[in-house]
């Protein structure tokens, strides 16, 4: 199947998948207080086929991205009843609710996809983790620095744990307090030292320690990123930057980070020869949802899987999908702020380039997708903009202060008004998604 084809099929799942399930709580919800659903249809445009069931007509349609409910006097400008089950005739506090209930249903996807790939398929474990604690690379500044620390350092003792893999380090870091100090024995070409380091004030373990080897290769590269641009691949392994000799992730991550945005130039081996890379890195959020400097390239993580008990893995799959709210929140916060720009954003061409990716790289990576985009729609759909779900909430949470209805002419242009600005927005980032697959871009 070739990318452009993989990229449309991969996409059509994703979107199909999450907006039905959006979708499928508003339907739930209005079924749960009594509320007429008049159609509930997988795929929008023409009807093709479908039955009726009750009140409710369920079909399918043309355009197989997603779907929609219709409730019965949902519309505040056509003819209604007054019926007790028609939408518009229920207590505001059920109404939102029912809005509530699509992007909730969303959350309750992305942890249960998240849930489902540690019990069933593994948490995934980087292969460096089970690995002796050799020091590969300490920041500059770092209380690792500090400490005395050096590069080919061994980590012998910590926590009365001798000789611990990464993993084990890791975990005894886990329980210091941030600013704690840190007892260490290492191994330094054959000799023993006893070294004190502590935690960095964010609780970083990375900073006291040092980092793991994590070898500098290229998995992927962000279309139209600074890395994209400048001609890096896959498979692509830096092996400088700057003239400095690059050794592991974490130090070329560093490099890109301190760049401020000027010319970066790089050095990558491909296929037993050095090649030469110039390119501006970008603000853009990490995998942590910083705003810092970034290149848009992700490295190869070898891997093994380790399968969770159902305790552990529902306990996992809260984390993964809170912090996936969390980083969601982070980048409207900073777009907001003006720290991200809305050109960084994806539109559904993005999306289907992503989705293929994934598609090719596996399961885990694909259905991991799957609950990223469904934390966005949710956490999205619930921002204050009049025609999302939380313009819906927050006009009725108005209407409640108020103790009555705000005038239909006011409503039509309010909605007016948030149509306009989406379709801004939308029409921005459909242009620069397109623009980054352009050639001459």
């Amino acid at each position: 199947m070739n990318s452009l084809l993989t990229s449309i099929v991969a996409v059509a799942i994703v979107l199909g998948v999450v907006v039905l399930v959006h979708e499928w709580g508003h339907f739930m919800a209005a079924k749960l207080f009594g509320v007429r659903v008049v159609v509930f249809s997988i795929g929008y445009g023409t009807r093709l086929f479908g039955w009726k069931k009750g009140d409710t007509d369920y079909r399918v349609s043309v355009l197989p991205l997603g779907g929609y409910v219709r409730l019965a006097g949902d519309n505040p400008v056509e003819e209604r009843t007054g019926a007790p089950d028609e939408f518009l005739s229920r207590p505001r506090w059920q109404r939102v609710l029912i809005y509530c209930a699509g992007p909730f249903m969303n959350l309750v996807l992305a942890f249960a996809v998240a849930t489902g790939i540690y019990l069933f398929l593994g948490m995934p474990v980087p292969v460096y983790m089970s690995e002796p604690a050799k020091v590969a690379y300490i920041g500059a500044h770092t209380p690792a620095e500090e400490a005395g620390l050096k590069v080919g350092d061994r980590i012998t003792k910590i926590d009365a744990i001798d000789n611990p893999t990464w993993e084990q380090v890791y975990t005894a870091l886990g329980k210091v307090t941030p600013g704690a100090p840190i007892p260490l024995q290492v191994d330094r070409a054959g000799q023993q030292l006893s070294l004190t380091t502590k935690m960095g004030d964010t609780g970083n373990a990375d900073v006291a320690v040092g980092d793991p080897l994590m070898a500098p290769v290229i998995s992927e590269v962000a279309s139209g990123m600074p890395a994209d641009r400048a001609g890096l691949r896959a498979n692509d392994k830096i092996v400088a930057a700057e003239g400095q000799p690059i050794t592991t992730w974490t130090q070329l991550v560093d490099v890109i980070k301190g760049s401020n945005g000027n010319l970066l130039h790089l050095t990558a081996e491909r296929e037993g020869k050095d090649l030469q890379f110039e390119m501006k890195p970008i603000l853009g959020p990490n995998e942590l949802g910083q705003t810092v400097y970034v290149i848009g390239a992700a490295r190869i993580d070898p891997t093994n899987y380790r399968r969770l008990g159902a305790i552990q893995a529902f306990h996992e799959g809260g984390l993964a999908t809170g912090n996936m709210v969390t980083m969601v929140l982070g980048v409207v916060k900073e777009l907001i702020t003006g720290k991200v720009s809305v050109r960084q954003l994806q539109s559904v061409v993005g999306i289907a380039r992503e989705s293929g990716q994934a598609a090719k790289r596996g399961t885990v990576d694909f259905i991991s997708w799957l609950a990223v985009i469904s934390v966005n729609l949710g956490v999205l759909n619930l921002l204050p903009i009049p025609i999302l779900d939380g313009g819906h909430i927050l006009l009725l949470t108005i209407e409640g202060a108020m103790r009555r209805d705000i005038s239909l002419a006011i409503k039509e242009r309010i909605v007016q008004v948030g149509v306009v600005f989406l379709l801004v927005i939308f029409a921005i980032v459909m242009y620069n998604d397109v623009a980054r697959v352009l050639p001459h871009h």
